[in-house]
């Protein structure tokens, strides 16, 4: 059986007939423009990745508060040779000093080619420095001197678990107005959801408040429904959950993992009012299995179901 057989064929949903190949054709065109997220990739992983995305795809570099960061800056130099884009998450309280991050910004740009980065506060609890918030970065007008020009923020459509919902909108808008007046172009990359109600609701309220700025919206690539429960409870998507919750046995997928395909078809949906997103995807079942399942989607290889979603498809 080809490995984009659906894995659990007997409690799936009726496929729609594919006598809607423009809805099909407009999944597909939303998830050939994703961008994707790495932690530690292995070279097979590479190999895989090279295989199934268009050279210049934006991969973004997690930031590991246990990690050096000779490891990421390493990362990001293995996927430049690859022909990629490495994006690294500059994590501002991983920095002891301004020396530190001026340093690692001069080895990003230098040794891995690097134009953007995805600036945030970080998840250590103890800063290593001075550095509290992404919004310092920002001000401190390092990343624009060696030559940064646009930066990725982070967004929340579900909030965040320890910070109040007004805080984050006025640190949305201290950041959008601190990259303005220094001279960086902004998109916003959210967290990971399950469910599209809460994204559309956090788009529209940014385009009801006049940001017209690229917006990646997260998404989680297959993974088991216990690994996705798991990262869930830690990044404080609650009612994602939920909605996971209750419909991951309607859900099975490549290799038996839950995939993002109902958030996704629900998105492309709407996408002609939504203005500049695309999708970002967090590979917590692995970088090469969301890579290969996404390609197959850009090609147009799946099959509408009466749920909502799709399944992929052999080719």
């Amino acid at each position: 059986m080809s490995s984009y057989a659906n894995a659990s064929m007997s409690s799936a949903p009726p496929l729609v007939p594919l006598a809607e190949p423009f809805e099909a054709a407009r999944i597909g065109e939303f998830v050939r423009s994703a961008t994707f997220e790495a932690t530690h990739p292995s070279d097979a992983e590479l190999d895989a990745l090279a295989a199934a995305v268009p050279p210049g795809t934006r991969i973004y570099v997690s930031a590991v508060p246990a990690r050096a960061p000779e490891e990421q800056i390493a990362i990001a130099q293995r996927l430049n040779a690859r022909g990629f884009e490495p994006v690294p998450h500059l994590a501002a309280r991983n920095f002891a000093d301004v020396g530190a991050l001026d340093h690692y910004l001069a080895r990003m740009v230098d040794e891995a080619g690097v134009t953007r980065l995805l600036i945030i506060g970080g998840d250590r609890d103890t800063p290593a420095g001075h550095f509290h918030h992404a919004i310092e970065v920002i001000e401190s007008g390092l990343p624009q001197s060696h030559g940064i020009r646009e930066i990725g923020i982070a967004g929340f459509p579900e909030g965040h678990p320890r910070v109040a919902q007004a805080e984050l909108d006025r640190a949305l808008a201290a950041k959008l107005e601190a990259a303005a007046a220094t001279g960086l172009a902004v998109h916003i990359v959210t967290q990971f959801a399950f469910s599209a109600a809460p994204v559309l609701g956090f788009i529209a309220r940014l385009r009801d408040d006049g940001f017209d700025l690229p917006i990646r919206i997260g998404l989680a690539g297959p993974a088991s429904v216990a690994t996705l429960l798991r990262f869930a409870a830690i990044c404080g998507v609650a009612v994602s959950a939920r909605a996971l919750a209750r419909n991951a046995g309607l859900a099975k997928h490549l290799f038996g993992a839950n995939a993002p395909d109902a958030i996704i078809r629900a998105l492309a949906g709407a996408r002609a009012g939504l203005g500049d997103v695309a999708p970002h995807f967090f590979t917590f079942g692995g970088l090469a299995k969301t890579a290969r399942w996404a390609a197959a989607v850009a090609a147009g290889h799946i099959a509408l179901d009466r749920a909502g979603g799709f399944r992929v498809e052999p080719p």
